[in-house]
């Protein structure tokens, strides 16, 4: 079955050797993706506006996949601080809001940039080619 590697340019692909998404068959897997702005620094002071990138970021690593976002069957959300669960919900909402995937939300320790607030995942399911 081929194998489809997508690249966001994210400074960490290549050093760590995984790709921001893969397509084999009809299944994409988006890796966990930061709040990573087009210059290569963190994007936004917020937990709301980070999380909006990381939907940017996964949205675009889904389409160039060849799927879109109502493919997305599962979504993961790391936050650093669960007190601002709500704000990474809402701006997931406003993306997710319709689908509505499986999700989970959980704190943990830290991510590899400590200004970092939050950290998202996906996979989608799309028809086989």
């Amino acid at each position: 079955m081929a194998r489809k590697l997508i690249s966001s340019g994210s400074p960490y692909e290549k050093p760590i050797g995984f790709s921001r998404a893969v397509r084999v068959g009809n299944v994409i897997a988006v890796s966990g993706t930061g709040p990573i702005g087009p210059d290569g620094r963190t994007a936004c002071a917020d937990a709301y506006g980070q999380t909006v990138r990381c939907l940017e970021i996964i949205k675009e690593a889904v389409e160039a996949a060849g799927g879109r976002l109502e493919h997305v069957v599962r979504t993961r959300m790391m936050l650093a601080d669960v007190s601002k669960w709500e704000e990474v919900a809402r701006a997931h909402g406003e993306y997710f809001g319709e689908i509505r995937p499986a999700s989970t939300l959980v704190e943990v320790k830290g991510f590899v940039q400590p200004d970092w607030l939050v950290e998202l995942e996906a996979d989608a399911l799309v028809d086989v080619d």
